[in-house]
């Protein structure tokens, strides 16, 4: 089996920026400040850079169906819609996250800090299981564009 490249690369970033958020948030933890900053910001470059290479491929290659059997399709999709909802939720959060961080308002930081981990924890293991779904689990389908390969028009 070959595995795609970019959606590979991708995924993979996603979940090296859940990884490094787990570890940032033991340092924090640990009173380890400069260590922690030092993770999120890695974090944060791994998931932008996941964004930039998903976009680019959206844009460019388009994306890819699934190509599962039809009665799954429908369960796949509510999945996929509910994983690019926790994504966006999560690069919101995200984004704030960061921000009250960079500007040392600690207290609203601290406690946005970890439902902002929580959300991108689960954004991380959906993206892993979509792209199971998509191309280890089952060939992947059609190339298209993002909105035929989401809801099949």
């Amino acid at each position: 089996m070959t595995l795609p490249i970019l959606p590979t690369i991708s995924t993979s970033c996603i979940v090296i920026s859940a990884v490094l958020i787990g570890i940032g948030w033991i340092k924090i933890v640990q009173g380890k400040r400069d260590t922690h900053q030092k993770l999120m910001t890695a974090a944060a470059i791994f998931a932008l850079t996941f964004f930039i290479v998903y976009l680019s491929r959206t844009l460019f290659i388009g994306n890819t169906a699934f190509g599962g059997p039809a009665n799954v399709k429908v369960y796949y999709t509510i999945f996929l819609i509910f994983h690019i909802f926790l994504a966006t939720i999560g690069g919101i959060f995200g984004a704030v996250t960061l921000w009250l961080g960079y500007k040392s308002k600690f207290e609203k930081h601290r406690k946005i800090g970890p439902v902002t981990s929580i959300i991108w924890f689960f954004t991380a293991i959906t993206g892993i299981a979509v792209y199971l779904l998509l191309y280890v689990f089952y060939k992947g389908g059609e190339t298209t564009s993002m909105l035929k390969a989401i809801l099949g028009y």
